[in-house]
């Protein structure tokens, strides 16, 4: 049987966050007998997806992490890669402007197809943005293709030049595992031993500086003077959790607030939950606001977030510069709508955001451009 073709991938680390999730939709539902993924990752511990993507044929290279003190290492450590792999002939980055050295090094080497994906509409202001700025622009020369989730997230990492020449990628999901399910409300429950007639609010995202949860908590606990019932729960991990957890025990939240962790069952936890609660600095076009409006879940959101995330009636934009009260009252006004939760997976799929035939386009593009270099 003939090989497959084999795409590189490029990230940090393969944990459940929005742009990895959504590499692994796409790859589970691609013909791996055709296209394979393999992985550039930058963490020497092993991310959450790993064996997953190892029982699915893919493989996986470990480098040293991208950082100013380890520049020139990293360069060597680069060409090494490609010295030992010359099979490569597409690179499919996912970590922004720090695939600048792959993309430079790749393109020295004359691999025909460079794509550089866009999964943020901007960045944050702090210690690494000078180094994020340059790389931004400097990685423009070498990247053949611009990949995005949306239009402002293109214009932000590729410019509007090549932002005008962007592929958009659509960050699909299965829509029928999303498909509202009432009785995980009561699994769900009795296992976190929430009561009853607890008003649950949910999130799901890395524990990191751009998805806000210092002011989520706030929020929530602007909730709870208002409704002692509410409960929050809270997937994923991250740098800040540990910060988040003495936030939480600080305010007198710890009966209240459950940190979930890394799970597998997030459909299970979206049907569980009565709103989803989203103030981020930043975001692309979230996968996890994909998934939840697939569940059927209202969503008060930040006002930084693209409006083209909003494919639903369920999304509802707050400034992140509206007092904690405001957010309040927007959260109980949603909460008081009522709502049939079981007809969003066919919007969503109507909309173009279901996995399967967005997973044929991918696959068709990638053995395209195999083909005619």
């Amino acid at each position: 049987m003939k090989e497959p073709i084999r795409i590189l991938m490029l990230f940090t680390i393969m944990d459940r966050g929005g742009a990895e999730s959504m590499v692994m939709n796409y790859y589970r539902n691609i013909d791996r007998t055709r296209v394979q993924f393999d992985f550039m990752v930058h963490r020497e511990e092993r991310g959450a997806y790993e064996d997953e993507i190892e029982a699915m044929g893919g493989r996986i290279y470990r480098m040293i992490p991208f950082h100013p003190l380890t520049f020139r290492k990293y360069r060597k450590l680069v060409a090494a890669f490609f010295d030992a792999h010359p099979e490569y002939r597409i690179i499919h980055g996912h970590c922004s402007e720090l695939g600048y050295f792959v993309y430079k090094e790749a393109r020295k080497r004359g691999i025909p197809v460079i794509i550089a994906h866009a999964h943020n509409s901007h960045a944050l202001f702090d210690a690494k943005w000078p180094f994020r700025w340059y790389f931004k622009h400097a990685m423009r020369k070498y990247i053949t293709q611009v990949f995005s989730c949306g239009e402002e997230s293109a214009q932000w990492l590729a410019g509007k030049e090549l932002a005008k020449s962007a592929v958009l990628q659509r960050n699909s999901i299965d829509t029928k595992v999303y498909a509202y399910q009432s009785s995980h409300r009561k699994e769900i429950c009795q296992e976190l031993q929430l009561p009853d007639d607890a008003v649950i609010i949910g999130h799901v995202g890395r524990f990191n500086l751009q998805k806000n949860h210092a002011f989520l908590l706030d929020i929530f606990r602007g909730l709870v003077e208002q409704c002692p019932k509410a409960h929050l729960l809270l997937v994923g991990v991250g740098e800040l959790m540990d910060e988040m957890k003495a936030k939480v025990a600080k305010l007198g939240l710890d009966e209240h607030v459950h940190f979930l962790g890394v799970r597998s069952d997030v459909p299970k936890l979206l049907h569980t939950m009565d709103l989803f609660l989203f103030p981020s600095f930043m975001e692309g076009l979230s996968v996890s606001m994909v998934e939840a409006q697939t569940a059927g879940l209202p969503c008060v959101v930040s006002d930084t977030i693209p409006i083209e995330v909003a494919m639903t009636d369920l999304v509802t934009f707050v400034s992140l510069k509206a007092p904690v009260a405001d957010w309040v009252a927007q959260i109980q006004t949603v909460l008081a709508k009522e709502n049939d939760r079981t007809q969003y997976p066919a919007i969503i799929t109507e909309r173009g955001y279901d996995i399967q035939k967005n997973a044929e386009w991918l696959q068709n593009y990638y053995l395209e451009q195999w083909q005619k270099h």
